[in-house]
């Protein structure tokens, strides 16, 4: 079973990831972004097969050690 973990800074954060992306989009002349979040997304292959198990397992493993709970948040999604 796959899941995938999405990790995002937290509002109010400092991305300056995120504001080099969209200083480098307006360079380009991509009118109209508002703002740019950067995040990562993790992949997971695990052997689990109850969905309901999968999730609850890839969310400890995002709270322990894939995301930053303190500035960063995150949602899994069972696929």
């Amino acid at each position: 079973m796959k899941a995938l973990v999405t990790v995002m800074p937290k509002p109010g954060v400092l991305d300056p990831q995120g504001k080099a992306i969209g200083h480098a989009l307006s360079s380009l002349g991509f009118a109209g972004v508002a703002d740019v979040r950067a995040g990562k997304v993790i992949e997971l292959e695990l052997a689990e097969t109850d969905p309901v198990k999968a999730k609850a397992a890839a969310e400890e493993m995002a709270r322990k050690l894939l995301a930053n709970t303190v500035i960063e948040s995150f949602r899994v999604e069972v696929v």
